[in-house]
């Protein structure tokens, strides 16, 4: 007798419909990675994913950032640039920055002067805050 554990029940009509259009396997072009990205993006633009979407999604993005981490390597960014740029980005100044996360201005400055680094509430703060992971400060 054979028992079907849940994981293995076949997957929608459209999961396959995916496969076959970008098969899920290791991405080794820039054009490969273009069609990636084009397929990542109609997925995450859909409202609800099936389950069958949603792995085939999860994987894709693995060999998105598989082949970008090897082929396009982001050179690694200061706390004080990634805190520049999302007080930019989201168009506050370090005092109202400071004001609504209650670390003084002081320190804020001394963080973006790179006299003084965050330390591990400065990180949970300021993540919170701009709608990020801790690790973009890390």
């Amino acid at each position: 007798m054979t028992t079907i554990h849940p994981a293995s029940k076949p997957y929608s009509d459209r999961y396959l419909e995916l496969i076959r259009a970008f098969p899920l396997r290791p991405i080794r072009s820039d054009a490969e990675l273009d069609q990636a990205v084009a397929t990542i993006n109609s997925l995450i633009d859909r409202d609800q994913l099936e389950p069958g979407e949603q792995d085939y999604l999860d994987v894709l993005a693995d060999q998105v950032e598989r082949y970008e981490n090897e082929q396009h390597p982001l050179p690694a960014v200061s706390e004080a640039d990634m805190l520049r740029h999302l007080i930019e980005a989201h168009d506050v100044t370090q005092l109202k920055l400071a004001t609504e996360t209650g670390i003084a201005e002081s320190t804020i400055s001394q963080i973006l002067s790179g006299k003084r680094g965050m330390n591990r509430k400065h990180i949970e703060i300021l993540a919170a805050y701009f709608k990020v992971s801790p690790a973009v400060f890390i």
